[in-house]
This record gives structure tokens, C-alpha cells and sequence, in this order.
């Protein structure tokens, strides 16, 4: 495991799939944000879930996803059900 396993959230599968769709380290994460890492992963893989999206934005703000704040996740949610429709 590498340099994105170190944050939190980040498991040797999320790090392959974001090294997969050209998201080598936690700088490059924190500069495209957790949604264009979302997108670009659903892209490859349509399982894809809210889960995923907010363990990655929870890696860039250095916490664990179940501690996002109330709007965080919601703006995730909402996020998510607008791009998760057009997937299939």
C-alpha cells in the first residue's frame, strides 16, 4: 500500500482505484476534490457508492466519513443522486 492508504478512509482498493483513474497522491486528491475523484471512478466502476464519495471527501479533510458535518453530507448525497441517475 502506498502514500493514499495513509489517509483516512483510503483502503488498498480505493487507493488502486484512484491510482487507476490517475490520482497517485494525496496532494493530486486534494487538488481535484472528492467529486472529480467520484466521477472518475464511477466512470470505471458503476458500483460506485455515496460511501465511496465521502470516504474520499473525508481523506481530503483528513477525518473519517462518518464525521462530516450535517451539510457536508447532504451536499454529498445530493451530489451524488444527480450523477449516480446518469451512470447507467
Amino acid at each position: 500500500m502506498g502514500e493514499l492508504s495513509k489517509l483516512p478512509n483510503i483502503g488498498a482498493n480505493l487507493e488502486k482505484q484512484l491510482i487507476d483513474v490517475g490520482i497517485t497522491t494525496a496532494e493530486e486528491l486534494k487538488s481535484v476534490g472528492s467529486r472529480e475523484a467520484w466521477l472518475r471512478i464511477l466512470s470505471k466502476d458503476p458500483s460506485a457508492c455515496l460511501m465511496r464519495l465521502s470516504a474520499l471527501e473525508g481523506a481530503i479533510q483528513g477525518i473519517r466519513w462518518h464525521h462530516l458535518d450535517k451539510e457536508t453530507k447532504e451536499s454529498l448525497k445530493e451530489f451524488y443522486h444527480k450523477h449516480k441517475g446518469t451512470s447507467k
